[in-house]
C-alpha cells in the first residue's frame, strides 16, 4: 500500500494531467478527442515544449528565468522577414544569420548574468522590454500592416507541414508505422534499464511496474499515432519536438555536464569549490536559452506563415508555468525533462480545451494562474515534508 501511495504521488501531475483531458473531451463533446485536435494540441503548443527545454536548464540553476524568450521570438521573426520577404535573400543565409543574431545575444546574456552578476530576472527584464519594442518598430518600418509575409516555401516546409501527407479521415501507414516502432523502442529501453541496474546492484523497479509503465507508454504512443494517421501524418513540428526533448534529456541524465546543472542548483559555491567552473554552466545556461528561442521563432514564424508583432506574447510564461507545473523546483536543483513534457502538455491541454470551449483571453489566464501556483505550493510543501524526515 505504501509503494502504491508512492508511485501516485511520484506521478501526480501524470494523472492531473490525464484528469483534465478527459475533463475537456466530456465537455467538449469529443471534439478534443478528434484527430485535428490531437494534430492541433502538437503544433499549436510545439513553442512551449522547445521554450520549456531552454527554461528547465535556467531554472535547474538556482530557480533563474528568461522573461525575454517571448519578445525575442518577435524580434527574430521581425529579422527573418526582412531578410527572406523584403531582401528576398535565401531561406538557408537567413535561417544562418538568424541563428547567429541568437548566438550573440546569447553570448551577451550568459556573460551579464554570469560575469557581470547581474540577477538573471533583471537582464531578461530588459530584454523583454527592448527586443518587444524593437521587434515592432521594425515590423512597422518594413510593412504598412506590421506583419511580413509570404514567406518562403523553402522555410515553411523544413519547420511546418506534415511527413508524407495524406488526405484527412484516410489512413497514413507511415505514421502508425513510426508508433508501433517508437513503441518497441521504449518498451526495450525500459526492460533494458531495468536489467542494467539490476546488474550493478542498483535499486530497480518491479518487473511488475516496468510491465505497467511501457503497457501504458505503448498505449499512449500508438494512440497519438493512430490520430495523427487521421490528421494526414506526422506534423514536421513533432520531429523537432521530440528531437530537442531526446537530446536534453539524455544531457541532463548521462553527462557531466547534465549533473554539473543539478550541482549548482543543490549549492553553488560547494559546486565552485570542487572545482567547477560555475559561471561557466551559467553562460551555457543563457546562451542555450537564446538558441532554443531561435528555434521557436523558427516554428512560430512557419506556423503563422508571417512575422508580426504579437508573435511570442506571453511565451515565457507558459515556458515557466511549464517546468513548475512539471515539477521543477523553483528553487533550483531539481526536475527532469519527462516531468517538464508533462508540464508542457497539461499547459497545451488547458491552452487548447479553453480555446475549444471559447473561454476569454483573460480568465484562460486566470486558470493557468491558479494551476501555477498550485504547483508551486505542492513543490514547497514536498520539500518541507522531505526536509522534516
Amino acid at each position: 500500500m505504501a509503494k502504491f501511495l508512492e508511485n501516485i504521488k511520484k506521478n501526480a501531475m501524470l494523472i492531473v494531467l490525464v484528469l483534465v483531458y478527459v475533463f475537456f473531451v466530456v465537455m467538449t463533446e469529443g471534439k478534443m478527442f478528434s484527430p485535428l485536435n490531437f494534430n492541433a494540441l502538437i503544433t499549436q503548443n510545439a513553442y512551449v515544449f522547445i521554450l520549456a527545454t531552454g527554461m528547465l536548464m535556467c531554472m535547474l540553476t538556482g530557480g533563474n528565468i528568461d522573461l525575454s524568450c517571448g519578445s525575442f521570438v518577435c524580434f527574430i521573426g521581425a529579422i527573418g522577414g526582412i531578410l527572406m520577404v523584403v531582401k528576398e535573400l535565401p531561406a538557408g543565409v537567413s535561417i544562418f544569420v538568424m541563428l547567429l543574431v541568437g548566438v550573440v545575444y546569447g553570448c551577451i546574456l550568459g556573460f551579464l548574468v554570469a560575469y557581470v552578476d547581474i540577477p538573471p530576472w533583471i537582464a531578461t527584464l530588459a530584454g523583454y522590454l527592448a527586443f518587444r519594442g524593437w521587434g515592432t518598430a521594425l515590423l512597422s518600418e518594413n510593412s504598412s500592416t506590421g506583419s511580413i509575409a509570404p514567406f518562403p516555401q523553402t522555410f515553411l516546409s523544413i519547420f511546418s507541414g506534415k511527413i508524407f501527407e495524406t488526405p484527412i479521415n484516410e489512413l497514413n501507414i507511415v505514421c502508425v508505422a513510426v508508433g508501433v516502432i517508437a513503441s518497441v523502442i521504449v518498451v526495450a529501453v525500459n526492460f533494458l534499464t531495468r536489467a542494467n541496474r539490476l546488474k550493478k546492484g542498483y535499486e530497480a523497479d518491479s518487473l511488475v511496474s516496468v510491465i505497467v509503465k511501457s503497457t501504458l507508454s505503448v498505449a499512449v504512443i500508438m494512440l497519438f499515432a493512430y490520430k495523427l494517421a487521421l490528421a494526414g501524418g506526422i506534423p514536421t513540428v513533432l520531429i523537432w519536438v521530440v528531437a530537442i526533448v531526446l537530446i536534453y534529456s539524455f544531457i541532463t541524465s548521462k553527462t557531466t555536464l547534465g549533473r554539473y546543472f543539478y550541482t549548482i542548483g543543490g549549492n553553488k559555491e560547494a559546486t565552485r569549490l570542487s572545482g567547477v567552473d560555475t559561471k561557466k554552466i551559467m553562460f551555457f545556461a543563457y546562451l542555450n536559452m537564446a538558441v532554443l528561442t531561435v528555434i521557436t521563432s523558427y516554428i512560430v514564424i512557419a506556423r503563422f506563415q508571417a512575422a508580426n508583432s504579437t508573435a511570442g506574447t506571453n511565451y515565457e510564461m507558459d515556458a515557466i508555468a511549464a517546468c513548475v507545473v512539471g515539477g521543477v523546483s523553483a528553487y533550483g536543483g531539481s526536475g527532469s525533462v519527462f516531468g517538464m513534457v508533462v508540464g508542457a502538455t497539461l499547459i497545451g491541454v488547458i491552452n487548447l480545451g479553453m480555446q475549444l470551449l471559447n473561454v476569454d483571453a483573460d480568465k484562460q489566464k486566470i486558470v493557468k494562474g491558479i494551476v501555477l501556483l498550485g504547483a508551486v505550493v505542492f513543490d514547497i510543501l514536498a520539500a518541507r515534508k522531505n526536509a522534516n524526515k
